[in-house]
């Protein structure tokens, strides 16, 4: 490494925030890049490990192991503390499909794993990541790179969530034309519909979008597969079929007055508070305005919730989980290398705090019915606290009786999770389902043929609810598969790039 010493000289630095008062009366992002001299300090930290786990990409036990992508963090590290900045941006474009959403949204299982957080604070491997590639784009350094010669075979992607996009690079960068089929106006699934404006701005997809539709990439938008067009036709013009629809079956809340009105899905919420930036805001059809809001999930989710009702301006708003508090500092049952699931206070919790002198989370809560008055209208939920308990070797949650309460309500997220793909889809393309209701793939793990030749899954409809990184990292393999069907195995051997 270029600085031998730099873990024992340098502390961690975080990027820093704007104001928490003063960003939730805009919807830009919140944090605020750092300096370069900062981020030279912090590139060289690193410790230049003799086996690094940051870069692993694997799950164990159930959690997150070092980078799904399988980025080169030592390499450019060292390149950032040297102020080699394009090459590291060449290093880091040799594994990451788009840098610019991951440095910004993903938990990042990468400093879970670093060896310095063994005993110190882990290298600030995201912050560095998202700084490379805004560089990339501030210098010109990113630009359109179609491939020289094109394939005669034609690749459908349906889907233009992370997995669907990086699918799409990789095969059109080996010559395959590619349409990628979008059932929302605008193309990004996830990315532009499912997270928050202030987490990742809108024009940071639209950016990534152009650049692949100069490259050649075809998209198609307000056309849902199923019912715009179907499979038949999807067969009868192209030779592969890639589908990376996502996992948008949500759970839901099996209490009386489900059907009340003022209840709706997470997603929806954040969907159409999203779409309303591009006229107004405060027109979102789902608005929080002087509404007590309620948010059911604990997870991240359930806080982009907190931080848009906060910006519509909401009266109150609390978030409940089933699960306790995480711990302060890693526990026994998060060992290193695994992700900590430790305790912290996100950007739409401190803001929170900030504006109401109170954290929104509510731990070990159950709902168990909502109220509502003459009109329909939700009102107010009922809840129990819970605790979870070692019953017969497996653990389980129990009521506490004695513990009910009423909490007044006239807005209700429910962001518990999705079970999975919806099924009209796979129905339409005739696909087998594997017991938790996901795409059916030959080998669940390694390989991403379906039931049907020549169609593939990728991503959350194949793995379930994940990680956008580890999105992006099916989107590059089933590539590669697809690939492989098109010219035939024993061509690939010879001349296929391994993406994986």
């Amino acid at each position: 490494m270029g600085f031998l010493t730099g873990f024992m000289e340098f502390a961690r630095q975080d990027p820093k925030t704007r104001d928490p008062i003063e960003r939730i009366k805009d919807w830009e992002e919140y944090t605020i890049r750092m300096e370069e001299s900062q981020l030279q300090k912090q590139g060289a930290r690193c410790m230049d490990c003799g086996t690094p786990f940051c870069h692993t990409g694997i799950e164990f036990d159930g959690s997150n192991v070092g980078c799904p992508v399988n980025n080169l963090i030592p390499e450019w590290n060292e390149l950032i503390s040297e102020g080699n900045w394009k090459h590291a941006l060449e290093r880091l474009e040799e594994t990451n499909n788009f840098p610019e959403f991951t440095g910004r949204v993903c938990p990042a299982p990468c400093e879970g794993s670093c060896t310095l957080g063994i005993n110190d604070d882990p290298v600030t491997i995201k912050s560095i990541e998202n700084e490379i590639i805004e560089r990339g784009f501030d210098q010109g350094w990113v630009v359109p790179n179609p491939p020289i010669q094109r394939t005669p075979y034609r690749v459908a992607v349906v889907g233009s969530g992370p997995a669907g996009l990086a699918a799409a690079d990789q095969l059109n960068q080996q010559g395959h034309s590619v349409t990628v089929f979008e059932r929302d106006d605008r193309p990004g699934g996830l990315l532009m519909y499912g997270i928050p404006n202030m987490k990742l701005e809108k024009g940071t997809v639209d950016r990534r979008i152009q650049l692949l539709k100069e490259e050649g990439i075809e998209f198609v938008c307000d056309t849902e597969v199923g019912v715009d067009i179907t499979y038949a036709e999807l067969k009868h013009r192209y030779d592969a079929v890639i589908l990376c629809i996502g996992a948008q079956a949500h759970r839901d809340v099996p209490a009386a007055n489900r059907d009340s009105q003022g209840i709706h899905f997470a997603m929806d919420y954040l969907k159409t508070s999203t779409k309303a930036l591009a006229n107004d805001p405060n027109q979102a059809e789902i608005h929080a305005g002087g509404k007590h809001v309620v948010v059911i999930g604990g997870g991240d989710t359930g806080a982009d919730c907190v931080a848009t009702a906060l910006r519509q301006g909401c009266e109150r708003v609390v978030q409940f989980g089933k699960h306790p508090a995480s711990p302060e500092e890693r526990d026994d049952d998060h060992p290193w290398p695994l992700y900590p699931m430790t305790f912290k206070l996100d950007y739409g919790y401190q803001e929170a705090v900030e504006a109401y002198q109170e954290d929104p989370r509510k731990y070990e809560i159950l709902t168990k019915a909502f109220r509502t008055n003459e009109q329909g209208q939700v009102t107010s939920l009922e809840t129990i606290q819970v605790q979870k308990v070692w019953e017969n070797g497996r653990l389980v949650t129990k009521e506490i009786p004695g513990t009910e309460e009423i909490w007044r309500a006239n807005l209700v997220l429910i962001a518990i999770g999705f079970t999975g793909p919806e099924q009209e889809v796979l129905n339409h393309f005739n696909l087998k389902m594997d017991e938790r209701g996901r795409v059916w793939t030959v080998d669940g793990t390694q390989d991403y043929r379906t039931s049907e030749a020549g169609v593939f899954a990728a991503g959350d409809a194949r793995r379930g609810q994940s990680l956008v990184v580890w999105a992006i990292r099916e989107g590059r393999e089933v590539a590669e598969q697809c690939h492989q069907y098109l010219i035939g195995e024993s061509q690939s051997q010879t001349e296929s790039i391994n993406f994986s």
